[in-house]
Protein backbone atom coordinates (compact mmCIF):
# COMPACT_ATOMS: atom_id res chain seq x y z
CA UNK A 1 0.00 0.00 0.00
CA UNK A 2 2.65 2.13 1.09
CA UNK A 3 3.65 2.48 -3.00
CA UNK A 4 0.90 4.05 -4.27
CA UNK A 5 0.36 7.70 -4.09
CA UNK A 6 -1.99 9.98 -1.95
CA UNK A 7 -4.39 10.08 -4.55
CA UNK A 8 -4.62 6.57 -5.34
CA UNK A 9 -4.70 5.77 -1.03
CA UNK A 10 -7.77 8.16 -1.20
CA UNK A 11 -9.62 6.27 -3.98
CA UNK A 12 -8.97 3.06 -2.21
CA UNK A 13 -10.05 4.20 1.06
CA UNK A 14 -13.28 6.04 0.13
CA UNK A 15 -16.28 5.47 2.22
CA UNK A 16 -17.44 2.12 1.62
CA UNK A 17 -20.70 -0.01 1.97
CA UNK A 18 -19.54 -1.82 4.84
CA UNK A 19 -18.11 0.86 7.28
CA UNK A 20 -21.59 2.81 6.21
CA UNK A 21 -23.81 0.00 7.73
CA UNK A 22 -21.70 -1.37 10.42
CA UNK A 23 -24.02 -2.49 13.53
CA UNK A 24 -21.35 -2.56 15.98
CA UNK A 25 -20.10 0.38 17.94
CA UNK A 26 -17.04 -1.60 19.20
CA UNK A 27 -13.35 0.14 19.19
CA UNK A 28 -10.61 -0.72 21.67
CA UNK A 29 -7.68 1.63 23.12
CA UNK A 30 -4.02 1.93 21.72
CA UNK A 31 -0.97 -0.19 23.41
CA UNK A 32 0.39 2.32 26.01
CA UNK A 33 2.07 0.05 28.07
CA UNK A 34 4.30 -2.76 28.28
CA UNK A 35 2.83 -6.23 28.77
CA UNK A 36 3.18 -9.82 28.30
CA UNK A 37 0.79 -12.49 27.31
CA UNK A 38 0.95 -16.13 25.42
CA UNK A 39 0.56 -15.38 22.15
CA UNK A 40 0.57 -11.76 20.04
CA UNK A 41 -0.65 -11.39 16.99
CA UNK A 42 0.03 -8.58 14.43
CA UNK A 43 -3.25 -7.76 12.46
CA UNK A 44 -6.98 -6.59 13.44
CA UNK A 45 -8.62 -8.66 10.14
CA UNK A 46 -10.57 -11.78 9.69
CA UNK A 47 -6.97 -14.17 9.74
CA UNK A 48 -5.50 -12.12 13.24
CA UNK A 49 -9.20 -12.40 14.83
CA UNK A 50 -10.45 -15.69 14.07
CA UNK A 51 -6.79 -17.17 14.61
CA UNK A 52 -7.17 -15.64 18.08
CA UNK A 53 -10.53 -16.67 18.93
CA UNK A 54 -9.78 -20.17 17.97
CA UNK A 55 -7.26 -20.35 20.06
CA UNK A 56 -9.62 -18.97 22.86
CA UNK A 57 -11.90 -21.39 22.31
CA UNK A 58 -9.23 -24.21 22.83
CA UNK A 59 -8.56 -22.77 26.32
CA UNK A 60 -5.85 -20.13 25.25
CA UNK A 61 -6.90 -16.80 26.01
CA UNK A 62 -4.07 -15.06 27.19
CA UNK A 63 -3.88 -13.27 24.11
CA UNK A 64 -3.26 -9.71 22.66
CA UNK A 65 -4.49 -8.63 19.16
CA UNK A 66 -2.54 -5.17 17.82
CA UNK A 67 -3.98 -3.31 14.71
CA UNK A 68 -2.15 -0.43 13.24
CA UNK A 69 -5.58 1.41 12.23
CA UNK A 70 -8.85 0.09 13.51
CA UNK A 71 -10.29 -3.74 12.94
CA UNK A 72 -11.17 -4.19 9.88
CA UNK A 73 -9.88 -1.91 7.75
CA UNK A 74 -7.97 -3.49 5.44
CA UNK A 75 -9.18 -6.48 3.36
CA UNK A 76 -12.12 -7.70 5.93
CA UNK A 77 -13.66 -4.87 5.84
CA UNK A 78 -13.65 -3.96 1.39
CA UNK A 79 -14.04 -7.49 0.26
CA UNK A 80 -17.29 -8.83 -1.55
CA UNK A 81 -18.74 -10.36 1.48
CA UNK A 82 -18.85 -14.23 -1.06
CA UNK A 83 -19.50 -16.89 1.31
CA UNK A 84 -18.04 -19.62 -1.19
CA UNK A 85 -16.79 -23.51 -1.67
CA UNK A 86 -13.02 -23.33 -1.43
CA UNK A 87 -10.05 -22.92 -0.10
CA UNK A 88 -7.62 -21.46 -3.06
CA UNK A 89 -7.64 -21.10 -6.78
CA UNK A 90 -6.89 -24.72 -7.79
CA UNK A 91 -6.14 -27.37 -5.91
CA UNK A 92 -4.15 -28.74 -8.82
CA UNK A 93 -1.41 -26.58 -8.00
CA UNK A 94 -0.62 -27.73 -5.05
CA UNK A 95 -0.82 -31.16 -5.78
CA UNK A 96 2.40 -32.80 -6.19
CA UNK A 97 3.79 -31.07 -2.37
CA UNK A 98 1.01 -32.71 -0.83
CA UNK A 99 0.22 -36.04 -2.93
CA UNK A 100 -3.10 -37.77 -3.63
CA UNK A 101 -4.35 -38.11 0.14
CA UNK A 102 -2.86 -34.77 0.62
CA UNK A 103 -5.29 -33.33 -1.74
CA UNK A 104 -8.14 -35.35 -0.39
CA UNK A 105 -7.43 -33.81 2.99
CA UNK A 106 -7.68 -30.39 1.75
CA UNK A 107 -10.59 -31.02 -0.37
CA UNK A 108 -12.28 -31.83 2.58
CA UNK A 109 -11.61 -28.82 4.55
CA UNK A 110 -11.68 -26.58 1.61
CA UNK A 111 -15.86 -27.28 2.01
CA UNK A 112 -15.99 -26.07 5.84
CA UNK A 113 -15.77 -22.56 5.73
CA UNK A 114 -19.84 -22.03 5.47
CA UNK A 115 -20.54 -23.79 7.72
CA UNK A 116 -17.81 -22.40 10.26
CA UNK A 117 -19.25 -19.17 9.83
CA UNK A 118 -22.95 -20.11 9.97
CA UNK A 119 -22.03 -21.93 13.33
CA UNK A 120 -19.64 -18.55 14.30
CA UNK A 121 -22.87 -16.35 14.04
CA UNK A 122 -25.38 -18.87 15.79
CA UNK A 123 -23.15 -19.18 18.53
CA UNK A 124 -22.10 -15.91 19.42
CA UNK A 125 -25.22 -14.15 18.23
CA UNK A 126 -23.43 -12.28 15.43
CA UNK A 127 -25.82 -9.78 13.81
CA UNK A 128 -24.20 -9.70 10.67
CA UNK A 129 -26.66 -10.43 7.80
CA UNK A 130 -25.50 -14.10 6.85
CA UNK A 131 -27.96 -14.98 3.70
CA UNK A 132 -27.82 -18.19 1.95
CA UNK A 133 -27.46 -18.84 -1.96
CA UNK A 134 -24.77 -18.95 -4.03
CA UNK A 135 -24.56 -19.06 -7.81
CA UNK A 136 -21.05 -20.04 -10.11
CA UNK A 137 -21.61 -19.08 -13.77
CA UNK A 138 -20.24 -19.95 -16.95
CA UNK A 139 -20.08 -17.51 -19.84
CA UNK A 140 -20.30 -20.30 -22.56
CA UNK A 141 -19.65 -23.95 -22.80
CA UNK A 142 -16.30 -24.63 -22.03
CA UNK A 143 -16.77 -23.47 -18.79
CA UNK A 144 -19.78 -24.94 -18.56
CA UNK A 145 -18.66 -28.02 -18.85
CA UNK A 146 -16.16 -26.63 -15.94
CA UNK A 147 -19.07 -26.34 -13.65
CA UNK A 148 -20.45 -30.12 -14.72
CA UNK A 149 -17.47 -30.99 -12.60
CA UNK A 150 -17.76 -28.87 -9.88
CA UNK A 151 -21.19 -29.98 -9.56
CA UNK A 152 -20.20 -33.32 -8.91
CA UNK A 153 -17.45 -32.33 -6.61
CA UNK A 154 -19.75 -30.38 -4.60
CA UNK A 155 -22.60 -32.85 -4.24
CA UNK A 156 -20.01 -35.40 -2.97
CA UNK A 157 -18.91 -32.73 -0.35
CA UNK A 158 -22.72 -31.99 0.22
CA UNK A 159 -24.56 -34.50 0.01
CA UNK A 160 -27.51 -32.90 2.31
CA UNK A 161 -27.52 -29.64 0.83
CA UNK A 162 -29.40 -27.91 -2.41
CA UNK A 163 -27.24 -27.85 -5.17
CA UNK A 164 -28.51 -27.87 -8.86
CA UNK A 165 -26.90 -27.40 -12.20
CA UNK A 166 -28.90 -24.82 -14.61
CA UNK A 167 -28.37 -24.69 -18.40
CA UNK A 168 -29.51 -21.96 -21.14
CA UNK A 169 -32.63 -20.02 -20.26
CA UNK A 170 -33.05 -22.29 -16.75
CA UNK A 171 -30.06 -20.33 -14.95
CA UNK A 172 -32.83 -16.97 -15.27
CA UNK A 173 -34.63 -18.77 -12.26
CA UNK A 174 -31.41 -17.52 -10.12
CA UNK A 175 -30.02 -14.45 -11.88
CA UNK A 176 -32.24 -11.66 -14.30
CA UNK A 177 -29.55 -12.06 -17.09
CA UNK A 178 -28.94 -13.56 -20.55
CA UNK A 179 -25.34 -13.60 -20.30
CA UNK A 180 -24.19 -17.12 -18.76
CA UNK A 181 -24.07 -20.25 -20.39
CA UNK A 182 -24.99 -22.37 -17.46
CA UNK A 183 -24.59 -21.87 -13.53
CA UNK A 184 -24.56 -24.34 -10.36
CA UNK A 185 -26.79 -23.12 -7.87
CA UNK A 186 -25.23 -23.74 -4.05
CA UNK A 187 -27.63 -23.02 -1.58
CA UNK A 188 -24.84 -23.56 1.17
CA UNK A 189 -23.17 -20.63 0.77
CA UNK A 190 -23.86 -17.23 0.04
CA UNK A 191 -22.63 -13.25 1.40
CA UNK A 192 -22.14 -11.54 4.57
CA UNK A 193 -21.73 -8.55 6.10
CA UNK A 194 -17.72 -9.18 6.57
CA UNK A 195 -16.88 -6.18 8.77
CA UNK A 196 -19.94 -6.74 11.29
CA UNK A 197 -18.97 -10.50 10.96
CA UNK A 198 -15.86 -9.26 12.23
CA UNK A 199 -16.64 -6.97 14.79
CA UNK A 200 -18.74 -9.46 16.32
CA UNK A 201 -16.16 -12.24 16.33
CA UNK A 202 -14.04 -9.27 17.96
CA UNK A 203 -16.57 -9.19 20.85
CA UNK A 204 -16.84 -12.62 21.33
CA UNK A 205 -12.71 -12.80 21.85
CA UNK A 206 -12.56 -9.89 24.04
CA UNK A 207 -15.49 -11.91 26.03
CA UNK A 208 -12.74 -14.44 26.35
CA UNK A 209 -10.53 -12.32 28.26
CA UNK A 210 -7.85 -11.19 25.21
CA UNK A 211 -6.84 -7.68 24.73
CA UNK A 212 -7.48 -5.92 21.78
CA UNK A 213 -5.28 -2.95 20.78
CA UNK A 214 -6.48 -0.03 17.93
CA UNK A 215 -4.69 2.47 16.26
CA UNK A 216 -1.18 0.37 17.75
CA UNK A 217 0.71 -0.27 14.69
CA UNK A 218 3.97 -2.69 15.02
CA UNK A 219 7.09 -0.62 14.62
CA UNK A 220 9.49 -3.67 15.11
CA UNK A 221 9.79 -7.16 16.16
CA UNK A 222 12.71 -8.65 18.11
CA UNK A 223 12.66 -12.41 17.93
CA UNK A 224 13.97 -15.12 20.43
CA UNK A 225 11.96 -17.85 23.08
CA UNK A 226 9.93 -14.64 24.01
CA UNK A 227 9.05 -11.84 21.35
CA UNK A 228 9.06 -8.57 22.08
CA UNK A 229 6.95 -6.39 19.50
CA UNK A 230 7.63 -2.88 19.80
CA UNK A 231 4.60 0.11 18.90
CA UNK A 232 4.52 3.69 19.18
CA UNK A 233 2.80 3.24 22.44
CA UNK A 234 4.23 0.28 24.47
CA UNK A 235 5.47 -3.54 23.42
CA UNK A 236 4.20 -6.90 23.83
CA UNK A 237 6.32 -9.76 24.88
CA UNK A 238 5.23 -13.45 23.99
CA UNK A 239 5.87 -16.68 23.85
CA UNK A 240 4.46 -16.91 20.39
CA UNK A 241 3.92 -14.81 17.44
CA UNK A 242 1.68 -14.32 14.53
CA UNK A 243 1.98 -12.14 11.31
CA UNK A 244 -1.66 -11.53 9.93
CA UNK A 245 -1.20 -8.48 7.65
CA UNK A 246 -2.05 -9.93 4.35
CA UNK A 247 -1.83 -6.89 1.59
CA UNK A 248 -1.04 -4.67 4.53
CA UNK A 249 2.45 -6.20 5.92
CA UNK A 250 3.95 -3.15 3.98
CA UNK A 251 7.58 -4.88 4.16
CA UNK A 252 7.36 -4.70 7.87
CA UNK A 253 8.83 -8.75 7.76
CA UNK A 254 11.10 -9.81 5.05
CA UNK A 255 11.33 -13.20 5.46
CA UNK A 256 7.74 -13.57 4.62
CA UNK A 257 7.06 -10.14 2.57
CA UNK A 258 9.00 -11.61 -0.75
CA UNK A 259 6.15 -14.71 -0.66
CA UNK A 260 3.13 -12.54 -2.53
CA UNK A 261 2.88 -9.50 -4.51
CA UNK A 262 -0.19 -7.30 -4.69
CA UNK A 263 -2.62 -6.61 -7.07
CA UNK A 264 -6.33 -4.45 -6.14
CA UNK A 265 -9.79 -5.49 -6.53
CA UNK A 266 -12.74 -2.50 -6.74
CA UNK A 267 -15.72 -2.47 -5.46
CA UNK A 268 -19.76 -0.28 -5.85
CA UNK A 269 -22.63 -0.33 -4.10
CA UNK A 270 -25.57 1.41 -5.52
CA UNK A 271 -28.32 3.45 -4.24
CA UNK A 272 -31.12 1.22 -2.59
CA UNK A 273 -33.05 -0.63 -5.42
CA UNK A 274 -36.76 -1.45 -5.01
CA UNK A 275 -37.96 -5.00 -4.23
CA UNK A 276 -39.32 -5.70 -7.84
CA UNK A 277 -35.26 -4.50 -9.37
CA UNK A 278 -33.69 -6.90 -6.31
CA UNK A 279 -36.08 -9.90 -7.52
CA UNK A 280 -35.07 -9.33 -11.33
CA UNK A 281 -31.15 -9.18 -10.14
CA UNK A 282 -31.39 -11.86 -7.75
CA UNK A 283 -34.37 -13.93 -7.32
CA UNK A 284 -32.81 -16.25 -4.61
CA UNK A 285 -31.12 -12.86 -3.02
CA UNK A 286 -27.79 -14.45 -3.01
CA UNK A 287 -24.56 -14.06 -4.62
CA UNK A 288 -22.31 -14.67 -7.55
CA UNK A 289 -19.05 -15.35 -9.21
CA UNK A 290 -18.38 -16.43 -12.95
CA UNK A 291 -15.51 -18.77 -13.15
CA UNK A 292 -12.86 -16.83 -15.60
CA UNK A 293 -9.28 -16.47 -14.20
CA UNK A 294 -10.26 -12.74 -13.41
CA UNK A 295 -13.96 -12.93 -11.94
CA UNK A 296 -16.52 -10.50 -11.39
CA UNK A 297 -18.23 -10.94 -7.85
CA UNK A 298 -21.81 -9.44 -6.97
CA UNK A 299 -24.65 -9.91 -4.56
CA UNK A 300 -27.67 -8.13 -3.18
CA UNK A 301 -27.55 -6.50 0.22
CA UNK A 302 -30.53 -6.27 2.90
CA UNK A 303 -30.88 -2.65 2.09
CA UNK A 304 -31.69 -4.24 -1.79
CA UNK A 305 -28.07 -2.27 -2.91
CA UNK A 306 -26.34 -4.25 -5.35
CA UNK A 307 -22.89 -4.54 -4.55
CA UNK A 308 -20.67 -5.43 -7.78
CA UNK A 309 -16.85 -6.10 -8.12
CA UNK A 310 -13.84 -6.87 -10.21
CA UNK A 311 -10.49 -6.53 -10.82
CA UNK A 312 -8.35 -5.68 -14.03
CA UNK A 313 -8.39 -8.90 -16.23
CA UNK A 314 -4.69 -8.21 -17.77
CA UNK A 315 -2.77 -4.77 -17.41
CA UNK A 316 -2.10 -3.61 -13.52
CA UNK A 317 -3.33 -0.33 -12.74
CA UNK A 318 -6.15 1.56 -10.56
CA UNK A 319 -8.85 3.40 -12.57
CA UNK A 320 -9.13 7.37 -11.85
CA UNK A 321 -12.83 6.68 -12.01
CA UNK A 322 -13.80 3.58 -10.25
CA UNK A 323 -17.33 4.22 -10.19
CA UNK A 324 -17.71 4.50 -13.68
CA UNK A 325 -15.16 1.61 -14.10
CA UNK A 326 -17.09 -0.96 -12.51
CA UNK A 327 -20.64 0.81 -13.48
CA UNK A 328 -19.39 -0.40 -17.24
CA UNK A 329 -18.84 -4.13 -15.93
CA UNK A 330 -22.11 -4.32 -13.98
CA UNK A 331 -23.95 -3.04 -17.14
CA UNK A 332 -23.06 -5.49 -19.51
CA UNK A 333 -24.37 -7.94 -17.18
CA UNK A 334 -27.67 -5.48 -16.27
CA UNK A 335 -28.17 -3.37 -18.89
CA UNK A 336 -30.99 -2.48 -17.48
CA UNK A 337 -29.57 -0.78 -14.83
CA UNK A 338 -28.06 2.13 -16.91
CA UNK A 339 -30.09 4.67 -14.97
CA UNK A 340 -29.13 3.42 -11.60
CA UNK A 341 -26.97 5.95 -9.36
CA UNK A 342 -23.87 4.45 -7.78
CA UNK A 343 -23.44 5.68 -3.62
CA UNK A 344 -20.21 4.59 -3.30
CA UNK A 345 -16.84 2.67 -4.97
CA UNK A 346 -13.66 1.77 -3.15
CA UNK A 347 -11.12 -0.69 -3.36
CA UNK A 348 -8.02 -2.44 -1.68
CA UNK A 349 -5.02 -4.80 -2.27
CA UNK A 350 -4.91 -8.35 -2.71
CA UNK A 351 -2.02 -10.14 -1.41
CA UNK A 352 -1.27 -13.03 -4.00
CA UNK A 353 1.01 -16.36 -3.97
CA UNK A 354 2.76 -17.61 -6.68
CA UNK A 355 0.47 -20.45 -6.82
CA UNK A 356 -2.63 -18.61 -5.70
CA UNK A 357 -2.80 -20.44 -2.26
CA UNK A 358 -3.03 -19.08 1.08
CA UNK A 359 0.51 -19.36 3.13
CA UNK A 360 0.77 -20.71 6.51
CA UNK A 361 3.86 -21.32 8.39
CA UNK A 362 6.41 -20.04 10.74
CA UNK A 363 9.41 -18.34 9.78
CA UNK A 364 12.77 -19.51 9.08
CA UNK A 365 15.01 -20.88 12.11
CA UNK A 366 12.09 -18.86 14.06
CA UNK A 367 9.55 -22.12 15.04
CA UNK A 368 7.59 -19.73 17.55
CA UNK A 369 6.94 -17.48 14.91
CA UNK A 370 3.83 -18.09 12.42
CA UNK A 371 2.41 -16.19 9.52
CA UNK A 372 -0.47 -16.28 7.44
CA UNK A 373 -1.03 -14.25 3.99
CA UNK A 374 -1.92 -15.20 0.40
CA UNK A 375 -5.47 -15.63 -0.29
CA UNK A 376 -5.06 -13.94 -3.40
CA UNK A 377 -8.79 -12.60 -3.10
CA UNK A 378 -10.29 -15.07 -2.32
CA UNK A 379 -10.11 -14.59 1.93
CA UNK A 380 -13.68 -14.23 3.37
CA UNK A 381 -14.36 -18.02 3.78
CA UNK A 382 -10.94 -19.56 3.64
CA UNK A 383 -9.67 -17.03 6.40
CA UNK A 384 -12.21 -19.33 8.73
CA UNK A 385 -10.65 -22.40 7.27
CA UNK A 386 -6.99 -21.80 7.22
CA UNK A 387 -6.91 -19.70 10.50
CA UNK A 388 -8.87 -23.16 12.39
CA UNK A 389 -5.88 -25.35 11.16
CA UNK A 390 -3.43 -22.87 11.83
CA UNK A 391 -4.91 -22.76 15.63
CA UNK A 392 -3.93 -26.14 15.72
CA UNK A 393 -0.70 -25.46 14.71
CA UNK A 394 -0.24 -23.01 17.21
CA UNK A 395 -1.68 -24.94 19.77
CA UNK A 396 -1.26 -28.73 20.08
CA UNK A 397 -0.38 -29.20 16.58
CA UNK A 398 -2.37 -31.23 13.92
CA UNK A 399 -1.30 -33.15 10.64
CA UNK A 400 -3.55 -30.89 8.39
CA UNK A 401 -1.53 -28.20 9.55
CA UNK A 402 1.88 -29.89 8.70
CA UNK A 403 0.20 -30.71 5.36
CA UNK A 404 -0.56 -26.94 4.70
CA UNK A 405 2.59 -25.76 6.60
CA UNK A 406 4.71 -27.86 4.37
CA UNK A 407 3.98 -26.62 0.57
CA UNK A 408 6.45 -24.17 -0.43
CA UNK A 409 6.18 -20.32 -0.94
CA UNK A 410 8.10 -19.59 -3.88
CA UNK A 411 9.66 -16.46 -3.25
CA UNK A 412 8.49 -13.65 -5.96
CA UNK A 413 11.55 -11.71 -7.08
CA UNK A 414 10.88 -7.69 -7.67
CA UNK A 415 7.99 -7.51 -6.20
CA UNK A 416 8.67 -4.54 -4.69
CA UNK A 417 9.81 -2.26 -7.39
CA UNK A 418 8.43 -4.04 -10.62
CA UNK A 419 4.95 -4.63 -9.04
CA UNK A 420 2.88 -3.80 -11.90
CA UNK A 421 5.18 -5.10 -14.31
CA UNK A 422 4.62 -8.40 -12.38
CA UNK A 423 1.10 -8.86 -11.77
CA UNK A 424 0.39 -7.66 -14.75
CA UNK A 425 2.38 -10.83 -16.93
CA UNK A 426 0.36 -12.96 -13.97
CA UNK A 427 -2.89 -11.89 -14.95
CA UNK A 428 -1.50 -12.51 -18.83
CA UNK A 429 -0.35 -16.00 -18.00
CA UNK A 430 -3.63 -16.28 -15.44
CA UNK A 431 -5.71 -15.56 -18.51
CA UNK A 432 -3.88 -18.02 -20.96
CA UNK A 433 -3.86 -20.80 -18.66
CA UNK A 434 -7.46 -20.35 -18.81
CA UNK A 435 -8.11 -21.72 -21.92
CA UNK A 436 -6.34 -25.12 -21.12
CA UNK A 437 -8.62 -25.88 -17.68
CA UNK A 438 -11.77 -24.35 -19.24
CA UNK A 439 -11.70 -21.13 -17.71
CA UNK A 440 -12.19 -18.82 -20.30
Amino acid sequence: MSMLNPLQMRRLDALNYYTATRKYDLSFPRLTDDIDCDVVVIGGGFSGINTALELAEAGITNVVVLEARHLGYGGTGRNGGQVMAGIGHDLDAVKKHVGPQGLETLFKIANMGAGIIRDRVAKYGIDADFSRGYGYLAYNQRQLKTLRGWFDEFRAADPGEEIALLEGRDVQTIIGTDVYAGAIKHMGGGHVHSLNLLLGEAKALAGYGARIFENSPATSVEYGPRITVRTNGGTVTASKLLWACDGFLDRLEPAIASKTVNTFAFQVATEALSDDIIERISPIRGAYSDIRPVIDYFRVTRENRLLFGSATRALDYIPKDLAGWNQNLMLKIFPYLKDVKIDMAWGGPMACSANLFPQIGTLPGRPNAFFVQGYSGFGVTPSHIVCKVLAEGMSEGSARYDLMARIPHVSIVGADNARPAITTAGKCWHQLSGYFNGRR
